[in-house]
């Protein structure tokens, strides 16, 4: 019992310092790219932290098995070199056992690894467009950002940017494509365009102001033109309008779930938030065999290849996402990169072994 309280209090401490500096390192890049977003006028700068701090969900999800994993590699690899590994093996206590003692550690990280993958990550990323959704469109049309194309519907809108007053977007191209063959399109520039109160709370209804209205059908010649010093747009959303701009990283469960089988990119997205959260087992079972070192060689002698072959169990599961969304893979292609790796585990678990009872050997038969 003092064993294990002693491995879970050291492996705690170092893995939140890692994931602390992770989380530090990955947020600092981030914010700097708001800040010059803030800086160009495109958002406000009091929202800063709150984005930083609804994107720290999903930035977990992958710094944590890292961060478990290194703490893992540094407090084994003090145990070598300080030989108290020696000590508790001349105990009874084997480097196997130790790694067993880990295993409640180990399944709260993944219960709290799977929470982050399944719902608070999700949350974050909704809250996330909602929020930075909210900014874009307080002063516009729905979905619109400045110097971005939004294609809604019938419905692509553009807007060069926001006014000084922040309050209207200016510099517009609208175009409505017509509903059925044979009627006209419409195309209107303006140099500022303001929203207004909606009569419902489906129809988005905005002013322009200063511009050009041009309707034509396609393939002919001919076309109409009118200018306005104000003109009233309306625009009715689809029916059976839902949010499909939706990410499917801000679906949640039950909507993946229910729509399973419809697309490749919903199956890949469920499928790496289901088996994601095995990569916290794995983390233990390569960490312990590769943390072996002498007290000359230092803990941290085979800490960076150890990163790279965990890194490299991650960057396999993402490729896997990657080419499940193109329809090149199915989903049991997650279980098998963690079958593949676990194999690769007890390879090292069972070669570190093994190697000395083969040099004991050959050294009998020189």
């Amino acid at each position: 019992m003092i064993i294990t309280r002693y491995l879970v209090k050291q492996v705690v401490t170092t893995s939140s310092v890692v994931v602390a500096l992770l989380t530090l390192v990955m947020l600092g890049g981030r914010l700097i790219k708001y800040f010059g977003v803030a800086a160009q006028g495109r958002m406000d700068a009091g929202i800063l932290f709150s984005i930083i701090g609804y994107r720290l969900p999903e930035f977990l999800t992958l710094i944590l098995p890292l961060g478990f994993f290194v703490g893992l590699m540094l407090v084994f690899g003090r145990l070598y070199v300080d030989h108290e590994m020696a000590v508790l093996n001349g105990s009874g206590v084997s480097r196997g056992q130790l790694g067993r003692k880990l295993l409640p550690l180990a399944a709260i990280i993944m219960a709290l690894h799977t929470a982050l993958m399944l719902w608070i990550a999700p949350w974050g990323n909704r809250s996330f467009d909602h929020l930075t959704t909210t900014q874009a469109v307080r002063s516009g049309f729905d979905l619109v950002r400045p110097k971005e194309f939004i294609s809604s519907g019938v419905y692509t809108i553009y807007a060069g940017g926001l006014t000084e007053d922040r309050q209207s977007l200016k510099d517009i191209f609208f175009y409505q494509k017509a509903d059925k063959a044979g009627q006209p399109d419409v195309i209107i520039l303006a140099k500022e365009a303001r929203r207004v109160a909606a009569e419902n709370d489906q129809a988005s209804i905005v002013d322009l102001y200063q511009g050009r209205r041009y309707s034509f059908v396609p393939g002919q010649p001919k076309y109409l033109q009118a200018e306005f010093e104000s003109y009233r747009l309306r625009l009715e959303p689809e029916e059976n309008d839902e949010i499909i701009s939706q990410r499917i990283e801000s679906m949640t469960m039950a909507q993946l779930w229910q729509r399973r089988g419809q697309s490749d990119v919903i199956m890949s997205e469920l499928g790496w938030r289901i088996f994601a959260p095995f990569v916290i087992l794995l983390a233990l079972l390569l960490a312990v065999p590769l943390s072996e070192v002498s007290p000359r060689q230092g803990r941290y002698y085979r800490l960076f290849p150890a990163i790279m072959i965990f890194a490299s169990l991650i960057v396999a599961l993402m490729a896997v996402k990657t080419r499940m969304t193109k329809g090149e893979l199915g989903i049991w292609a997650y279980p098998a990169i963690l079958m593949i790796y676990t194999i690769v585990g007890l390879f090292f678990a069972k070669k570190y072994k093994l190697t000395p009872k083969i040099k004991k050997r050959l050294r009998g038969a020189t």
